[in-house]
């Protein structure tokens, strides 16, 4: 045997050795270093892998799986423990090489036997309570080698393993440890097995040969009222599968899966046989393969992409276990492709094109069946497939102007660039009317039921904006974590509904806030509304996550808290943006208007005008609302002792905090009579 394999053999055993004194097992991290003091690593093994690991270290990880098929280990969380197989393969090979052999051995038998280990697992789940199976029946039936099954059980531990008993309704052939045995005992009576003797279960609850044939009926699949519709990834093989009528799902490494398996049973698996990927990667194949093997059926519809375009066909037959020209393994279902030709990208809904732009390799689109029901049914040529209206925006109105006190056409240039741009920026200086302008454009465009309005601040995530985990007590009484949707979401979900009509999200003091933070993914559909991307919290199972473009954004901008040209170029290239200053159109008009409609002379509009000319900065200036007041005036003049008030407890404290630091007497340079004297001549 190679100096490679004695190593590893070596590092193996001594990790056995060391978990044999440990009952309760070591983590990983502690055990690796005992086991190197053990065997030391040469000069190569001590290099880096990319992951921070010395290769030794990831050998030795690698190889501990073989250990663990064999059912000599147990992995728990990070957590390895021995089991009595695994004492029993300590005294049996004393050899590392041996060991290393014998537990090569055990894991070849696991891979050309997978689809029977889970034939095992799938009779486990399907136990009555109160049951259990004898080893010799269950190896027969699954046409598995008693102590491989026996040893597999001991190492795996799917759910229900405690349930497989010797023939005499005990547990010695398992060799279980002594630790082991109470709570091996327990969890029998916790499932209702019942005992005739301190350490036999109950003959009465067996279960014989012909039971475990009714454990095996597949899952019934979803009840669904209508047509499924699936979007796959064919990519270079579109071709293949139009030619040879199939769809497939790659499926190396993992064992085989029964039609119609449940989405525990795959996750388990997944989790098990894929434990080298990531744990999103691991969850987003384990809905994949949840759909494909149980959830797709005859008779849906199947949109196969590639290149070029995308086939549109009709699910004929089961999922199949095969492997491919290139001895890739996949789940197979025949398909009766109805399209000869891949109909163009170009010739889809928007939205389902936008599902596309996920790297998922299948795809829930049953929201597209009728789209697709028309290739298939020919009723009109691929290419007059209809595509989501674009939301029609109402124009401004005489009256809207009115009530916002500026020109009609000032409305239409915002109404415009929101067509062009769903998102548009008010920015300018305090009391200019921002906020009060957005939420009035947008009741006008979306109606007040179909505006949500938020304010940013520097606390504010992307939790509380779009999604998060929110803690809440179950009925059980005990606290748990749910994933709460937040604003911006519920505002997304209920346009899906409505796509024809606005929804408007308004957002107050932008600039406020650290958008990237806030935004997170959500940043690029903004720019992008025809694609889809995989959100923060994603459960792996979501198709990706698609902004609507019946959704508008109108945001407020306080100049006064940062200018507009220290926000970054990736917001500034997302957003329109329109200046409202008071010394610029059309809110240096606003305030006339307000005082002529209610005929008052303009005192108080030279009074400001005198105010932001000393200011002289425009990004700090003072916006009219501030003395836009009826509270102001009495009879048409200026109401002295109202005006002082605000002056004192509104006006001075911003130019206070504006001028803070600097040589600038504001209660001098800014006092009320003083700039009232200053018109009055």
């Amino acid at each position: 045997m190679s100096t490679f394999a004695r190593q590893t053999g070596a590092r193996l055993r001594a990790a056995l050795e060391i978990l044999a004194d440990e009952p309760k097992g070591l983590h990983v991290r502690e055990l690796w270093q005992l086991v190197r003091e053990r065997v030391p690593l040469t000069e190569e093994e001590e290099r880096r892998n990319p992951n921070g690991r010395t290769k030794g270290e990831d050998r030795f990880r690698w190889h501990s799986v073989d250990v663990v098929r064999a059912g000599w280990l147990v992995k728990d969380n990070g957590v390895w423990r021995i089991t009595g197989p695994g004492r029993k393969a300590l005294f049996d090979y004393p050899d590392p090489a041996d060991f290393y052999r014998a537990a090569y051995a055990a894991y070849r038998y696991w891979e050309q036997n997978q689809h029977r280990y889970d034939r095992v697992e799938h009779i486990l789940g399907a136990l009555p309570d109160g049951t259990w199976v004898p080893l010799p029946v269950l190896a027969e039936y699954t046409g598995l080698r008693e102590d491989a099954l026996a040893d597999r059980l001991q190492g795996a531990r799917p759910p229900g393993w405690y349930r497989v008993l010797d023939e005499s309704g005990g547990i010695s052939t398992f060799a279980p440890m002594d630790e082991e045995r109470d709570t091996w005992f327990r969890l029998l009576e916790e499932d209702g097995v019942r005992f005739e003797a301190p350490d036999r279960a109950a003959r009465s609850q067996l279960l014989a040969t012909e039971d475990l044939a009714a454990l095996e009926e597949p899952d019934a699949p979803d009840e669904t009222p209508s047509t499924r519709a699936w979007l796959l990834r064919a990519g270079r093989r579109l071709g293949e599968w139009r030619d040879e009528e199939y769809c497939a799902l790659p499926a190396d490494l993992l064992r085989t899966l029964l039609p119609g398996v449940d989405r525990e049973r795959v996750r388990a698996a997944v989790e098990e046989d894929l434990r080298h990927l990531s744990y999103t990667t691991r969850a987003e194949k384990a809905g994949e393969f949840h759909d494909f093997l149980t959830r797709m059926r005859p008779g849906d519809l199947v949109a196969a992409s590639g290149l070029g375009g995308v086939l549109v066909g009709q699910v004929t037959g089961e999922p199949e276990h095969v492997r491919n020209d290139t001895g890739q393994r996949l789940f197979r279902r025949a398909v009766r492709w109805r399209t000869t030709a891949p109909v163009p990208h170009d010739n889809l809904p928007e939205a389902l094109v936008a599902k596309l732009s996920t790297q998922r390799a299948l795809l829930d689109v049953t929201d597209f069946v009728d789209d697709l029901q028309t290739l298939l049914d020919g009723r009109r040529p691929a290419g007059t497939v209809a595509r989501p209206r674009e939301v029609e925006l109402p124009p401004a109105t005489r009256e809207l102007a009115e009530e916002l006190l500026v020109p009609k056409a000032w409305l239409d240039e915002c109404v415009a660039l929101l067509r062009e741009r769903p998102q548009l920026v008010f920015y300018g200086p305090p009391g200019t009317g921002k906020t009060y302008l957005a939420q009035r454009l947008a009741w006008h465009l979306a109606g007040r039921e179909n505006t949500v309005v938020v304010q940013f601040h520097p606390a504010y995530s992307y939790e509380d904006f779009f999604e998060g985990y929110r803690p809440s007590r179950g009925a059980d009484g005990q606290v748990r974590l749910d994933l709460v949707a937040g604003p911006f979401r519920r505002l997304v979900e209920r346009s899906r509904d409505e796509p024809e009509h606005p929804f408007v999200l308004v957002i107050d003091e932008l600039n406020r806030a650290n958008l990237a933070k806030v935004f997170g993914e959500l940043y690029f559909l903004l720019e992008y509304r025809d694609h889809a991307v995989n959100l923060l919290y994603s459960s792996g199972d979501d198709p990706g996550f698609t902004l609507p473009r019946n959704v508008l954004v109108l945001a407020t901008m306080n100049t006064a808290d940062r200018s507009i040209a220290l926000v970054d170029a990736a917001m500034r290239r997302r957003f329109s943006f329109r200046r409202l200053y008071p010394n610029e159109e059309p809110v240096r008009s606003v305030f006339r208007r307000w005082l002529a409609d209610r005929n008052a002379d303009d005192t108080l509009a030279r009074l400001l005008d005198e105010l932001n000319d000393r200011i002289g900065d425009v990004d700090f200036m003072i916006g009219p609302s501030y003395l836009m007041r009826p509270t102001l005036l009495r009879d048409g003049q200026v109401d002295r002792e109202a005006l002082g008030r605000v002056w004192e407890h509104e006006i001075l404290p911003l130019l206070e905090d504006h001028h803070h630091g600097q040589d600038v007497r504001v209660r001098e340079e800014y006092a009320l009579d003083t700039l009232l004297d200053a018109i009055a001549g």
